[in-house]
């Protein structure tokens, strides 16, 4: 039994990332699939697809690698934790390696990166950090 989804998906990136793998694949959930487009959107990742299953949907996830073959995430790490949520004002949007990287939050306007939440004031829970 699974009981962290979003940490499963990290690390599913991160694993792929680092067998130089092409995609990688796991079960599809509105809050994955939303977190996967932000990271996509952001040139993190590549494509996300989701493509029906006979008992669940699954989401396919291009992995995105620099010139010299090194991952686009060097770094991806979950925040709010089942056992321990984070949350933050609008005023307290964390600041990822000064810039460089980004948050993901899930705050009452959907789930959008860091930047996205202080331009329009909302605040949220904290999901994950890549740099």
């Amino acid at each position: 039994m699974m009981t962290d989804p979003i940490g499963d998906l990290l690390t599913r990136i991160r694993n792929a990332g680092t067998a130089r793998h092409k995609t990688t694949s796991c079960a599809a959930s509105k809050l994955k699939m939303a977190v996967a487009r932000v990271l996509s959107e952001e040139g993190f990742v590549g494509e996300v697809s989701s493509q029906p299953g006979e008992s669940f949907a699954t989401m396919s996830i291009g992995i995105r690698y620099r010139d010299d073959g090194r991952t686009m995430v060097d770094g991806i790490r979950r925040v709010s934790r089942p056992g321990r949520r984070v949350y933050v004002g609008a005023g307290e949007v964390p600041l990822v390696r000064k810039g460089l990287g980004m948050a993901v939050l899930s705050t009452p306007k959907g789930v959008m990166c860091d930047r996205d939440a202080r331009e329009a004031k909302v605040g949220g829970e904290v999901i994950c950090e890549v740099w």
